[in-house]
């Protein structure tokens, strides 16, 4: 009786020959390749993706420490000579005139011009102030130590 490797016979049957179920050994290897070929494209793109990914908590930390010093300074007086309620403005008619000037008492918004911190290690949070006509331009920059920066800006307006 010949042999063959593509049929064998079926136990439980009178000589009828039924076809081998199975891999071969060169299909195996095909698939293995076409996999490892898809898997490597995958994870360079994955990796790639991942390098360039913007660290969630870095981020955070950087608005937080901006939005904190850009609410406390939007939160004081327009300027020196503007009193308590704002009324009249400085610069008005009835009001002082403005003096737009840094001092050490941080009690308006032009005291903050280039006041430079740390508000949290090997970070750097800079502020800076620009007059406008009848508005201040306030500009908080915060630094993170992988190089990443974040800027938020508001106007001050004298009312």
């Amino acid at each position: 009786m010949p042999t063959t490797n593509q049929f064998s016979r079926n136990p439980g049957t009178t000589g009828a020959l039924a076809p081998q179920r199975g891999v071969s050994l060169i299909e195996l290897i095909v698939f293995i390749v076409v996999v490892s070929i898809a898997f490597t494209a995958l994870m360079s793109v994955y990796v790639q993706s991942a390098r360039h990914n913007v660290n969630p908590v870095i981020h955070v930390r950087l608005l937080e420490a901006a939005q904190a010093r850009l609410d406390e300074v939007m939160a004081l007086k327009y300027d020196e000579a503007t009193p308590t309620g704002g009324l009249p403005a400085c610069g008005s008619l009835n009001g002082l005139p403005c003096t737009n000037q840094t001092e050490t008492n941080m009690n308006d918004v032009d005291d903050f011009n280039g006041v430079t911190d740390a508000p949290y290690p090997n970070y750097q949070r800079t502020v800076s102030v620009a007059v406008e006509s009848h508005r201040k331009l306030i500009t908080v920059s915060v630094a993170a130590p992988d190089g990443q920066t974040l800027q938020l800006s508001a106007y001050r307006y004298n009312f």
